[in-house]
């Protein structure tokens, strides 16, 4: 089962990594999607993640599925890790609050319950690490998306130029 899991898994990953390089789309705005996408996939907010992030790509006109699959950063596996973290963060540079996390209240009204200064501490601390994150998807990103296309641009002409030789060659 283990097995199982580990290969389809890594089959899925594949799938939407395969998907995000092949978009028709400039190579900037299926990157500015994906960095927008793990900006607000950092952000405490798990129920709305998905929609804010398609707002936001609508708003500053990049790829929208780029900035959904963006938002899988953090999932229910292993959000309370990031939200931690994030929390931690946020206490390190604002040192307010009195309250500490605990796991199981992870979600967003158990959140805003909690205080507003722990949900703000959660909140600065996302947007410190989904600014840096965000910054290294983009540039990561934009380059893979240029040279997968710049790749299969160089087969389809080499394609072509093995087309026109042989039809050439028979005349």
């Amino acid at each position: 089962m283990s097995i199982y899991i580990r290969f389809g898994l890594r089959r899925i990953l594949r799938f939407w990594y395969l998907k995000l390089l092949r978009m028709r789309e400039s190579p900037h705005s299926v990157a500015m999607g994906l960095s927008v996408g793990v900006f607000v996939g950092c952000l405490p907010i798990i129920p709305f993640q998905t929609v804010v992030a398609l707002g936001l790509a609508f708003v500053i006109r990049c790829n929208k599925i780029a900035a959904a699959a963006g938002t899988w950063i953090t999932n229910p596996l292993y959000a309370p890790f990031v939200y931690y973290g994030l929390y931690r963060i946020g206490k390190m540079i604002i040192p307010i609050g009195k309250k500490e996390f605990e796991p199981e209240d992870l979600t967003l009204m158990n959140i805003v319950a909690m205080g507003w200064d722990f949900f703000l501490l959660m909140m600065f601390g996302g947007i410190i690490v989904g600014l840096i994150l965000s910054v290294i998807t983009y540039m990561i990103s934009v380059k893979a998306v240029k040279v997968y296309h710049d790749r299969r641009a160089k087969k389809k002409s080499q394609k072509k130029l093995q087309g026109l030789t042989r039809s050439r060659g028979r005349i």
